[in-house]
């Protein structure tokens, strides 16, 4: 995979700069951190050479002075609402959470459940939590939040939350998902700071949209196709035009209530901080990408690669034609259709030429590969063994599982399991080469190929099975489906 991101300097400018915010508030920071902490796969596919894991990473440079407080929804508690990328509940999650962040060696102070009103799933949730020995608060929903300042920035509005005690410099609010409130969160926390005497500050923490770079550059714009289902818009911040002279790019939400917070902010400093909502970030991922080039491509594979997957959902009834429509348009401001993707012509073409469902692939070093559907084999599973084997430098002739082994496996799934399909998934393909590779140094060589599909590009013309896509993922590969079925 080429390399269009320094991670490393990435890590370093990027505590460096939350150190400088922490000392320009003095007692305490509490960050409102946006999107994924960890697994951030959407950042590492758009800026190639950027760790899923790197802003945890960057806080460790900073376990000295931090503390985490997770934050989740009354209302999603009790709607059970689920996070989609790990199909668990948002109440679920925040345990997870918690558990990574302490095996990472993070302290974890509390949870703060929020919009409550009473409701009795938060309740059985709190006492959930408490019995495991987790400090768990209430936050209220504050009638016409965020509008009625007046209301909020009261004793009756943020003063009848519970206070979260804290004990670092810096406080790092997080959440399952958008919504949770992680931001009032911090806001009323400041406010009852500042009654009690302690000089807190508030920054945001969102790596997309990236401030410093060109409102329409391609990884921007991948952003607004990642939450097209949000209908989250990029626009030139005109509050940091206005007051400093200069270009940044911010999205509607956070310029929309950027008013009403600075309101919030006089109310509680005396006067506000931040000239602009960009102000209050603090990402400087944009001043680590390397070479522009390449994120530039990735950037475009990753808004045709949203718009694959808008599609089969729209083929599976889980999206509306909205959420197609807006990035086909995203797409046309990038000046790309599917074409883009060389993969996708490839698996076409393959599909024309033997009339069954075929995928491809295109190699980092720009080599493309196809495979079809055949008795023994599904298209995904036979494109990623012909994929290792043309790296390993093993003739494509060369049959690494032989068909012995293939049928009794293949009897399994339709005789004993009663498998409507015999053709092996790309997981079982995977565990026979394994198997086969303690004896057999071809099938040895190509396994050890594996980590070379990271970071390549692949085009099936059917939707691929859940089995086969999570494999593609956990290799890091780019994957889209044409929204047609398997027959």
């Amino acid at each position: 995979m080429r390399i269009g991101f320094d991670n490393d300097k990435y890590l370093r400018i990027q505590s460096e700069h939350i150190r400088e915010r922490i000392a320009q508030f003095g007692d305490k920071l509490y960050m409102e951190f946006g999107g994924k902490l960890f697994d951030d796969f959407h950042a590492s596919r758009v800026l190639p050479g950027f760790q899923p894991d790197s802003k945890l990473r960057m806080l460790m440079q900073l376990e000295d002075c931090v503390e985490i407080v997770i934050v989740i929804s009354a209302v999603d508690i009790e709607k059970n609402k689920i996070r989609g990328d790990l199909g668990i509940t948002y109440d679920m999650d925040v345990l997870r959470l918690r558990t990574e962040f302490v095996q990472r060696g993070f302290m974890v102070s509390a949870v703060v459940i929020t919009h409550y009103n009473g409701q009795s799933s938060a309740d059985a949730y709190r006492q959930k939590l408490e019995r495991l020995g987790i400090r768990t608060y209430y936050h209220h929903t504050i009638e016409g939040y965020p509008q009625n300042v007046a209301l909020i920035d009261s004793d009756e509005g943020f003063g009848k939350n519970d206070f979260v005690e804290t004990s670092r410099p810096l406080v790092v609010v997080t959440a399952p998902g958008p919504g949770s409130g992680k931001m009032a969160v911090c806001l009323s926390q400041l406010y009852q700071e500042q009654k009690r005497g302690v000089k807190a500050g508030y920054a945001k923490f969102e790596t997309f949209p990236v401030w410093n770079l060109p409102l329409m550059h391609p990884v921007n714009i991948a952003y607004e196709a990642a939450t097209a289902d949000l209908n989250d818009v990029n626009m030139i911040d005109p509050f940091h035009l206005e007051a400093y002279g200069k270009t940044a790019v911010n999205y509607n939400r956070d310029i929309e209530i950027f008013p009403v917070l600075n309101a919030l902010f006089e109310g509680i400093y005396g006067e506000s901080p931040y000239k602009s909502p960009t102000d209050m970030g603090v990402n400087m991922v944009g001043c680590c990408i390397s070479d522009d080039a390449v994120c530039v491509k990735a950037a475009k594979d990753e808004i045709i690669r949203r718009y694959y997957t808008a599609l089969n959902k729209l083929a599976e009834g889980d999206c509306n034609d909205a959420e197609v429509s807006k990035i086909s348009l995203l797409m046309k401001r990038a000046g790309i259709d599917t074409s883009f993707r060389r993969a996708t012509i490839a698996a076409r073409e393959r599909k024309e030429r033997s009339g069954v469902p075929s995928s491809a692939i295109e190699l980092a070093d720009g080599t493309l590969l196809s495979a079809e559907t055949s008795p023994l084999l599904g298209p995904s599973a036979a494109l990623i063994l012909n994929s290792i084997k043309h790296l390993a430098g093993i003739d494509h002739d060369v049959k690494l599982i032989p068909q012995k082994m293939i049928e009794p496996i293949q009897k399994t799934k339709v005789e004993y399991l009663h498998g409507h399909n015999p053709r092996l998934h790309t997981d079982e393909v995977l565990v026979a080469l394994s198997m086969l590779s303690h004896e057999d140094d071809n099938c040895r060589r190509a396994l050890e190929k594996l980590p070379e599909l990271n970071g390549c590009q692949v085009h099936s013309t059917v939707m691929l099975s859940e089995v086969d896509q999570k494999i593609f993922k956990k290799l890091g590969v780019g994957l889209t489906c044409d929204p047609v079925r398997k027959a």
